[in-house]
């Protein structure tokens, strides 16, 4: 090693030590980092302490008993900015007016519960006696409402409102809530009740710009709503109860209502809105929503379960719109139409009227003419057997059609008489005779089908219409509590089988005898020697309906044995009274007097009947074959 090597070697030598000297820390450094680990490790330790204390020990146990130098070093590590509001006492505060009475608490800035003064839930107890509560939504103490601010400077990469104690001032029917941070900007929250079930609400964010996450767009509202169990039926209100939402300039949709289920929206929504069978709670965006996801739990089904679901909503509020302050409404209240027609578009669609041609009939059809008849009637049972009688008269001109072509039938069935004695032994041939008689004196079999079939999405409207309408809701009729619901008029010391529950319905009996004897009057005039399992099948029907309406609403059942008796009524009066049974004779024979043309679906059906005929006979013939070979 030369001379010059090792001047080199001593310089750089000399250079590290001066290096080491000027970075050591002084002692006033040394036992400041010592301090500070000393702290953490006391706070870990108290931590771990607090973890050992009974549950109800930690819950009244605030982080103000820390030390504040602790405290602060924890908060800052996990708010950043926030850590000054990450500290505090919870406290609730009231705002309410004739309908609502909503809780609300500094932690988070949030609801924590409303209550509907005019509404009630009805709790039945073991011994099966009956109280009244009032209904409350948004109780559940595992719901969140937060808003998760993406920072730069902590370790979660996002700050959750739910961890913010929130600073409450009320003024009047206004309550704000303001966070601050440590560089003099801020998150408030306003609400501002009016007369009705609407709350006005901002959400507004000041003097984040420089703290928020260069590569973030947006922050996220995490909304997670359990719907509780607030109706008799669990069955309907677990099925009619779910998420809906309106993207911007689209019609409103929802998740499934009936199971698990997950989507995402990439469309700007215009509003959310979580909903049991007669209540709900929306959100509504003056501007909107830039996305969403949406999930979907059900709950376990077993009585000790108070919710029905889970929903949870993560929608996503643009970083500009949150920084110049988003106004919003809550609308928290009833499945009312009218109130939710006026309060967003679109968001009287989430009561479960039923959706296409059925749903429209529901909306624009039943529901205003009910309304109407509210108007002159004060009992919801006596304007269901109005609805009902109107409803029958309205359609008379299809029955009676199809009363006319049963009778028509009826008159020819000598004549079917003696073809099945002829052609017992073809059953083939003798149902091509039967359609050849049916087209010679111009009777339809299916005469008496199409105006039923005409009258099925009326039927089927109703059957969606009342445990939707609210109208409903514990209205009561004879001896059904609950229109809305089953009428639990014998209770059973046990559970029927396929979810019919521990009772029997009265209504659900009365509908089941009445088509029993409906079904027997109308069988007298037909012929179903062709198909004997029919004659009893039309029997069996009504039985195996009875255990799904023995737990469907009361005020369907009710409808149902009226329209039944109705029916018979109807059928009675007609055929004995109405219809010149003389006069269909006269045009039987003048019919078949007439020239007939050729095609129509009867002389197609024939020919199909001539061609499976010939057929057979074809196959016949080579089983014959093969037998003598």
């Amino acid at each position: 090693m030369d001379k010059n090597n090792v001047t080199g070697f001593i310089l750089l030598f000399l250079l590290m030590l001066a290096y080491v000297y000027i970075t050591a820390p002084s002692p006033e450094e040394i036992a400041e980092q010592q301090r500070i680990q000393d702290s953490l490790a006391l706070a870990e330790e108290r931590t771990d302490s607090l973890a050992q204390l009974p549950t109800n020990t930690i819950s009244n146990t605030s982080t103000e008993t820390l030390p504040d130098s602790i405290q602060q070093l924890q908060l800052a590590g996990k708010l950043g900015v926030f850590a000054a509001a990450g500290s505090g006492t919870e406290q609730t505060q009231i705002l309410e007016n004739e309908v609502l009475k909503i809780t609300f608490t500094n932690k988070g800035g949030k609801i924590k519960e409303v209550e509907l003064k005019q509404y009630d839930k009805v709790v039945e107890a073991e011994d099966k006696t009956q109280t009244k509560v009032p209904v409350k939504l948004l109780a559940d103490i595992q719901n969140k409402f937060e808003y998760l601010i993406p920072l730069g400077n902590v370790p979660a990469g996002s700050v959750s409102t739910e961890d913010l104690y929130f600073k409450p001032q009320v003024n009047g029917n206004t309550i704000s809530f303001k966070a601050p941070t440590t560089n003099g900007g801020y998150i408030e929250q306003k609400y501002t009740l009016g007369e009705d079930y609407l709350l006005d609400y901002s959400f507004d964010m000041k003097g984040l710009d420089g703290m928020l996450k260069r590569s973030a767009e947006n922050i996220q509202l995490n909304w997670v709503n359990y719907l509780s169990k607030l109706e008799r039926g669990v069955w309907f209100e677990r099925t009619y109860s779910g998420v809906y939402f309106k993207e911007t300039d689209e019609t409103p949709d929802y998740c499934s209502c009936r199971g698990d289920d997950q989507e995402t929206v990439k469309q700007p929504i215009k509003w959310l809105a979580t909903s049991n069978q007669f209540f709900n709670t929306s959100i509504i965006n003056n501007k909107s929503f830039a996305s969403a996801d949406f999930d979907v739990k059900m709950m376990d089904d077993h009585d000790e379960e108070e919710n029905l679901k889970r929903i949870k909503v993560l929608a996503d509020i643009s970083i500009a719109d949150a920084s110049n302050g988003v106004d919003m409404q809550f609308f928290i209240g009833p499945n009312d139409f009218d109130k939710l027609k006026d309060t967003a578009e679109g968001l009287e669609q989430i009561i479960p009227y039923g959706w296409s041609i059925f749903g429209t009939i529901n909306r624009y059809a039943i529901r205003p003419f009910f309304q109407l008849l509210l108007s002159f009637i004060g009992s919801k049972g006596i304007a269901i057997l109005v609805l009902t009688f109107l409803i029958k008269m309205a359609v008379f001109p299809l029955t009676y059609k199809m009363l006319y072509s049963q009778q028509k039938m009826a008159a020819l069935k000598p004549r079917l008489a003696g073809l099945k004695a002829k052609f017992g032994d073809d059953p083939q041939k003798q149902q091509m005779e039967t359609m050849k008689l049916y087209r010679e004196y111009g009777v339809s079999p299916l005469g008496g089908c199409m105006p039923m079939i005409i009258q099925m999405p009326i039927w089927y409207a109703l059957f969606r219409f009342f445990p939707s309408s609210i109208d409903f809701r514990q209205a009561s009729f004879l001896w059904a509590p609950d229109l809305s619901s089953y009428d639990d008029f014998f209770q059973l010391p046990f559970e029927l089988p396929l979810s019919m529950g521990s009772h029997l319905s009265l209504f659900a009996i009365l509908w089941a005898i009445s088509m029993v004897g409906y079904t027997y009057y109308n069988s007298k005039h037909m012929d179903m020697s062709a198909n004997p399992a029919m004659k009893y099948m039309q029997y069996l029907m009504p039985v195996m309906f009875f255990g799904f309406f023995n737990a469907y609403a009361s005020g369907l059942t009710c409808y149902m044995f009226f329209s039944n008796f109705l029916n018979i009524a109807q059928n009675l009066i007609t055929k004995n009274f109405i219809i010149d049974h003389d006069k269909i004779k006269q045009e039987l024979e003048d019919y078949k007097k007439k020239p007939k043309k050729k095609g129509g679906f009867q002389e197609r059906l024939e020919a199909a009947l001539k061609e499976q005929q010939r057929v057979q006979a074809e196959r016949d013939a080579q089983s014959r074959k093969k037998k003598k070979k």
